[in-house]
Protein backbone atom coordinates (compact mmCIF):
# COMPACT_ATOMS: atom_id res chain seq x y z
CA UNK A 1 0.00 0.00 0.00
CA UNK A 2 1.27 3.51 -0.17
CA UNK A 3 2.53 4.09 3.36
CA UNK A 4 3.55 6.39 6.09
CA UNK A 5 6.05 3.32 6.86
CA UNK A 6 9.25 1.91 4.44
CA UNK A 7 9.12 -1.73 5.68
CA UNK A 8 12.86 -2.90 6.84
CA UNK A 9 13.20 -4.55 3.76
CA UNK A 10 16.17 -7.25 5.08
CA UNK A 11 15.08 -9.55 1.90
CA UNK A 12 17.03 -8.23 -0.51
CA UNK A 13 19.57 -5.44 -1.34
CA UNK A 14 17.76 -2.47 -2.00
CA UNK A 15 18.42 1.45 -3.04
CA UNK A 16 16.51 4.33 -1.54
CA UNK A 17 16.28 7.60 -2.53
CA UNK A 18 14.00 9.73 -0.98
CA UNK A 19 12.88 13.30 -1.95
CA UNK A 20 15.63 14.74 0.01
CA UNK A 21 18.09 13.76 -2.12
CA UNK A 22 19.88 11.19 0.39
CA UNK A 23 20.89 7.65 -0.71
CA UNK A 24 20.79 4.67 1.69
CA UNK A 25 21.75 1.27 0.83
CA UNK A 26 19.92 -1.20 2.70
CA UNK A 27 21.34 -5.45 2.99
CA UNK A 28 20.39 -7.95 5.51
CA UNK A 29 23.54 -6.62 7.67
CA UNK A 30 22.29 -3.43 7.74
CA UNK A 31 19.88 -3.62 10.71
CA UNK A 32 20.28 -0.78 12.57
CA UNK A 33 20.71 1.53 9.52
CA UNK A 34 17.58 -0.12 8.19
CA UNK A 35 15.88 0.76 11.26
CA UNK A 36 16.74 4.44 11.33
CA UNK A 37 15.90 4.23 7.44
CA UNK A 38 12.55 3.22 8.87
CA UNK A 39 11.99 5.99 11.25
CA UNK A 40 13.03 8.85 8.67
CA UNK A 41 10.20 7.74 6.20
CA UNK A 42 7.74 7.11 8.69
CA UNK A 43 7.89 11.24 8.77
CA UNK A 44 6.37 11.17 5.48
CA UNK A 45 4.16 9.05 3.57
CA UNK A 46 5.66 8.07 0.41
CA UNK A 47 4.74 6.61 -3.06
CA UNK A 48 7.28 4.27 -4.27
CA UNK A 49 8.68 3.83 -7.83
CA UNK A 50 10.84 0.96 -8.81
CA UNK A 51 13.55 -0.86 -10.90
CA UNK A 52 15.58 -3.94 -11.49
CA UNK A 53 18.94 -2.45 -12.33
CA UNK A 54 22.49 -3.11 -11.45
CA UNK A 55 22.88 0.52 -12.21
CA UNK A 56 21.08 1.71 -9.22
CA UNK A 57 22.52 5.58 -8.87
CA UNK A 58 21.84 6.01 -12.57
CA UNK A 59 18.24 4.58 -12.85
CA UNK A 60 17.41 6.76 -9.47
CA UNK A 61 18.91 9.72 -11.57
CA UNK A 62 16.44 9.11 -13.82
CA UNK A 63 13.24 8.01 -12.16
CA UNK A 64 13.23 10.53 -9.12
CA UNK A 65 12.04 13.77 -10.96
CA UNK A 66 9.02 11.54 -11.92
CA UNK A 67 8.89 10.45 -8.19
CA UNK A 68 8.79 13.29 -7.31
CA UNK A 69 5.69 15.17 -9.25
CA UNK A 70 3.88 12.08 -8.36
CA UNK A 71 4.74 12.68 -4.79
CA UNK A 72 3.69 16.62 -5.26
CA UNK A 73 0.42 15.96 -6.38
CA UNK A 74 -0.99 13.28 -4.51
CA UNK A 75 -2.21 15.45 -1.46
CA UNK A 76 -5.92 14.63 -1.50
CA UNK A 77 -4.49 10.43 -1.54
CA UNK A 78 -2.26 11.70 1.73
CA UNK A 79 0.46 11.60 -0.06
CA UNK A 80 3.49 14.33 0.10
CA UNK A 81 6.99 12.59 -0.77
CA UNK A 82 8.15 10.10 -3.44
CA UNK A 83 10.97 7.59 -3.59
CA UNK A 84 12.74 5.18 -6.07
CA UNK A 85 13.52 1.54 -5.17
CA UNK A 86 16.42 -0.49 -7.33
CA UNK A 87 16.48 -4.14 -6.75
CA UNK A 88 18.53 -6.29 -8.07
CA UNK A 89 16.03 -9.08 -9.70
CA UNK A 90 12.70 -9.90 -10.65
CA UNK A 91 12.36 -11.91 -7.55
CA UNK A 92 12.84 -9.17 -5.38
CA UNK A 93 10.87 -6.80 -7.55
CA UNK A 94 8.18 -9.54 -6.83
CA UNK A 95 8.44 -9.69 -3.42
CA UNK A 96 8.57 -6.28 -2.90
CA UNK A 97 5.37 -5.43 -4.62
CA UNK A 98 3.94 -8.23 -3.12
CA UNK A 99 4.69 -6.71 0.33
CA UNK A 100 3.99 -3.71 -0.42
CA UNK A 101 7.60 -2.20 -0.36
CA UNK A 102 7.11 -1.09 -4.01
CA UNK A 103 4.11 0.70 -5.65
CA UNK A 104 4.93 1.19 -9.25
CA UNK A 105 7.42 -0.50 -11.62
CA UNK A 106 7.77 -0.04 -15.19
CA UNK A 107 8.98 -2.45 -17.74
CA UNK A 108 8.80 -4.68 -21.13
CA UNK A 109 6.12 -7.22 -21.05
CA UNK A 110 7.80 -10.50 -19.87
CA UNK A 111 9.60 -8.92 -16.76
CA UNK A 112 6.67 -6.99 -16.35
CA UNK A 113 4.47 -10.63 -16.87
CA UNK A 114 6.59 -12.64 -14.41
CA UNK A 115 6.14 -9.61 -11.47
CA UNK A 116 2.70 -9.78 -12.43
CA UNK A 117 2.14 -13.45 -11.72
CA UNK A 118 4.34 -13.37 -8.73
CA UNK A 119 2.83 -10.47 -6.80
CA UNK A 120 -0.75 -9.54 -7.94
CA UNK A 121 0.39 -6.44 -9.39
CA UNK A 122 -1.35 -5.26 -12.22
CA UNK A 123 -0.65 -3.38 -15.52
CA UNK A 124 -2.68 0.00 -15.90
CA UNK A 125 -0.96 1.35 -18.87
CA UNK A 126 1.13 1.75 -21.61
CA UNK A 127 4.76 3.28 -21.46
CA UNK A 128 6.12 4.56 -25.17
CA UNK A 129 9.72 4.13 -24.91
CA UNK A 130 12.04 5.49 -27.91
CA UNK A 131 8.57 6.97 -29.14
CA UNK A 132 7.22 3.83 -29.91
CA UNK A 133 3.85 2.07 -28.40
CA UNK A 134 4.93 -1.08 -29.80
CA UNK A 135 8.05 -2.85 -31.41
CA UNK A 136 9.21 -6.78 -32.12
CA UNK A 137 11.67 -8.55 -32.63
CA UNK A 138 14.03 -8.84 -35.92
CA UNK A 139 16.06 -12.04 -37.10
CA UNK A 140 19.08 -11.03 -39.26
CA UNK A 141 21.93 -12.53 -40.99
CA UNK A 142 24.89 -11.02 -42.80
CA UNK A 143 23.47 -9.90 -46.72
CA UNK A 144 26.21 -13.09 -47.71
CA UNK A 145 24.73 -15.88 -45.59
CA UNK A 146 22.65 -18.71 -47.20
CA UNK A 147 20.44 -18.40 -43.92
CA UNK A 148 16.76 -16.99 -45.76
CA UNK A 149 14.04 -18.70 -43.62
CA UNK A 150 13.53 -19.57 -39.60
CA UNK A 151 14.23 -23.64 -40.56
CA UNK A 152 17.52 -22.45 -42.00
CA UNK A 153 18.55 -22.24 -38.37
CA UNK A 154 18.68 -25.48 -37.72
CA UNK A 155 22.22 -26.85 -36.79
CA UNK A 156 23.40 -23.53 -36.27
CA UNK A 157 23.61 -21.02 -33.49
CA UNK A 158 21.42 -17.84 -32.90
CA UNK A 159 22.74 -15.05 -30.58
CA UNK A 160 20.32 -13.28 -27.63
CA UNK A 161 20.43 -10.80 -25.37
CA UNK A 162 19.73 -12.10 -22.11
CA UNK A 163 17.33 -14.84 -20.38
CA UNK A 164 14.86 -11.87 -19.33
CA UNK A 165 15.03 -9.91 -22.34
CA UNK A 166 11.06 -9.44 -23.77
CA UNK A 167 13.14 -9.13 -27.54
CA UNK A 168 16.31 -10.53 -26.99
CA UNK A 169 14.87 -13.98 -25.98
CA UNK A 170 11.02 -14.21 -25.32
CA UNK A 171 9.88 -12.97 -28.49
CA UNK A 172 12.44 -15.14 -31.06
CA UNK A 173 12.50 -18.11 -28.72
CA UNK A 174 8.43 -18.43 -28.53
CA UNK A 175 8.45 -17.64 -32.18
CA UNK A 176 10.57 -20.46 -32.40
CA UNK A 177 8.58 -22.77 -30.69
CA UNK A 178 5.36 -21.55 -32.28
CA UNK A 179 7.44 -22.58 -35.64
CA UNK A 180 7.47 -26.40 -34.39
CA UNK A 181 11.34 -25.26 -34.23
CA UNK A 182 13.72 -26.83 -30.96
CA UNK A 183 15.71 -24.14 -29.60
CA UNK A 184 18.39 -24.98 -27.08
CA UNK A 185 20.20 -22.72 -24.68
CA UNK A 186 23.84 -23.35 -25.45
CA UNK A 187 26.81 -22.16 -23.63
CA UNK A 188 29.28 -20.97 -26.19
CA UNK A 189 29.20 -20.07 -29.87
CA UNK A 190 31.42 -23.21 -30.14
CA UNK A 191 29.19 -25.89 -28.36
CA UNK A 192 27.90 -28.66 -31.07
CA UNK A 193 24.47 -27.94 -31.92
CA UNK A 194 22.58 -30.70 -33.35
CA UNK A 195 20.77 -30.75 -36.67
CA UNK A 196 17.31 -30.70 -35.09
CA UNK A 197 18.18 -28.25 -32.49
CA UNK A 198 18.69 -24.02 -33.04
CA UNK A 199 21.14 -23.35 -30.31
CA UNK A 200 21.00 -20.07 -28.77
CA UNK A 201 23.99 -18.06 -26.90
CA UNK A 202 23.10 -15.49 -24.95
CA UNK A 203 25.35 -12.14 -25.66
CA UNK A 204 24.56 -10.12 -22.52
CA UNK A 205 23.95 -6.81 -24.85
CA UNK A 206 22.34 -6.17 -27.69
CA UNK A 207 25.28 -4.53 -29.56
CA UNK A 208 27.28 -7.42 -28.90
CA UNK A 209 24.77 -9.31 -30.57
CA UNK A 210 24.83 -7.53 -33.99
CA UNK A 211 28.71 -7.19 -33.67
CA UNK A 212 28.93 -11.08 -33.25
CA UNK A 213 27.22 -11.33 -36.53
CA UNK A 214 28.87 -9.05 -38.32
CA UNK A 215 32.26 -10.28 -37.82
CA UNK A 216 30.95 -14.19 -38.50
CA UNK A 217 31.56 -15.07 -34.94
CA UNK A 218 27.64 -16.55 -35.20
CA UNK A 219 25.31 -17.38 -37.91
CA UNK A 220 22.06 -15.03 -36.74
CA UNK A 221 21.13 -12.29 -33.97
CA UNK A 222 17.96 -11.52 -32.54
CA UNK A 223 17.39 -7.85 -31.50
CA UNK A 224 14.13 -5.43 -31.04
CA UNK A 225 13.19 -3.68 -34.87
CA UNK A 226 14.19 -0.12 -33.10
CA UNK A 227 17.55 -1.57 -32.52
CA UNK A 228 18.29 -2.66 -35.91
CA UNK A 229 16.94 0.17 -36.76
CA UNK A 230 19.57 2.35 -35.02
CA UNK A 231 22.13 0.42 -36.61
CA UNK A 232 24.71 3.25 -38.46
CA UNK A 233 24.36 2.47 -42.05
CA UNK A 234 27.41 0.97 -43.15
CA UNK A 235 26.80 -1.81 -40.58
CA UNK A 236 23.56 -2.19 -41.47
CA UNK A 237 24.22 -2.74 -45.85
CA UNK A 238 26.15 -5.92 -43.69
CA UNK A 239 22.89 -7.24 -43.07
CA UNK A 240 19.42 -8.35 -43.64
CA UNK A 241 16.61 -9.12 -41.58
CA UNK A 242 14.60 -12.28 -42.59
CA UNK A 243 11.93 -13.26 -40.05
CA UNK A 244 10.08 -10.98 -37.58
CA UNK A 245 7.33 -11.49 -34.95
CA UNK A 246 4.31 -9.78 -33.97
CA UNK A 247 4.42 -6.43 -31.95
CA UNK A 248 3.54 -6.25 -28.77
CA UNK A 249 3.20 -3.15 -26.28
CA UNK A 250 6.64 -1.32 -25.78
CA UNK A 251 6.77 -1.05 -22.00
CA UNK A 252 4.19 -1.28 -19.09
CA UNK A 253 3.27 0.01 -15.59
CA UNK A 254 2.14 -2.08 -12.98
CA UNK A 255 0.52 -1.05 -9.78
CA UNK A 256 1.27 -2.98 -6.49
CA UNK A 257 -2.16 -4.85 -5.65
CA UNK A 258 -2.86 -3.28 -2.65
CA UNK A 259 -3.59 -0.14 -3.81
CA UNK A 260 -7.08 1.31 -3.73
CA UNK A 261 -9.22 1.90 -6.59
CA UNK A 262 -9.60 5.77 -6.00
CA UNK A 263 -5.46 5.74 -5.99
CA UNK A 264 -5.27 3.95 -8.73
CA UNK A 265 -7.25 6.32 -10.84
CA UNK A 266 -5.54 9.36 -9.40
CA UNK A 267 -2.06 8.15 -10.43
CA UNK A 268 -3.33 6.88 -14.25
CA UNK A 269 -4.82 10.45 -14.36
CA UNK A 270 -1.60 12.03 -13.52
CA UNK A 271 0.77 9.44 -15.77
CA UNK A 272 -1.42 10.24 -19.02
CA UNK A 273 -1.57 14.11 -18.24
CA UNK A 274 2.35 14.02 -18.09
CA UNK A 275 2.92 15.36 -21.90
CA UNK A 276 0.27 17.74 -21.51
CA UNK A 277 1.68 20.24 -19.37
CA UNK A 278 4.78 21.79 -19.01
CA UNK A 279 5.90 20.49 -16.30
CA UNK A 280 4.91 17.09 -17.01
CA UNK A 281 7.21 17.20 -20.19
CA UNK A 282 10.08 18.24 -18.21
CA UNK A 283 9.57 15.08 -15.88
CA UNK A 284 8.91 12.72 -19.17
CA UNK A 285 12.42 14.44 -20.48
CA UNK A 286 14.04 13.58 -17.46
CA UNK A 287 12.74 9.79 -17.45
CA UNK A 288 14.53 9.56 -20.65
CA UNK A 289 13.31 7.48 -23.63
CA UNK A 290 10.07 7.71 -22.56
CA UNK A 291 6.99 10.16 -24.77
CA UNK A 292 4.32 9.69 -22.20
CA UNK A 293 1.89 7.14 -21.67
CA UNK A 294 -1.06 5.65 -22.63
CA UNK A 295 -4.17 3.34 -22.38
CA UNK A 296 -4.37 0.28 -23.95
CA UNK A 297 -5.99 -3.34 -24.03
CA UNK A 298 -4.02 -4.64 -21.40
CA UNK A 299 -6.26 -7.50 -20.56
CA UNK A 300 -5.40 -8.91 -24.24
CA UNK A 301 -1.67 -8.09 -23.79
CA UNK A 302 -0.78 -9.99 -20.91
CA UNK A 303 -3.03 -13.04 -21.92
CA UNK A 304 -0.76 -13.06 -24.99
CA UNK A 305 2.14 -12.53 -23.17
CA UNK A 306 1.33 -15.10 -20.59
CA UNK A 307 0.83 -17.74 -23.76
CA UNK A 308 4.67 -16.63 -25.04
CA UNK A 309 5.97 -17.02 -21.40
CA UNK A 310 4.38 -20.63 -20.50
CA UNK A 311 6.05 -21.75 -23.67
CA UNK A 312 9.44 -20.75 -22.40
CA UNK A 313 9.32 -20.73 -18.80
CA UNK A 314 10.45 -24.47 -18.52
CA UNK A 315 13.24 -24.45 -21.01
Amino acid sequence: MLRQVLKKASWLGLVLIAACGTTTAVTPSDTEEAENTSAIASEETTIVLGDVSDEPIKKIKRFQPLADYLGENLAEQGINAGEVAIVPDLDSMIAAMEAGEIDLYFDSLYPATVVSEGSGAKPILRRWKDGAAEYNTVFFTRVDSNINQLEDLQGKHLALEEKFSTSGYLLPVSYLLQSNLNPVEKSATTTPVAADEIGYVFTRDDENTIQWVVSGRIDVGAIDNESFAQIPEETRSQLRVFAETAKIPRQLVLIAPDITPEKREEIKQLLLALDESEAGQKVLEQLKETEKFDEFDSEDSIAKMRELYDLVKNR
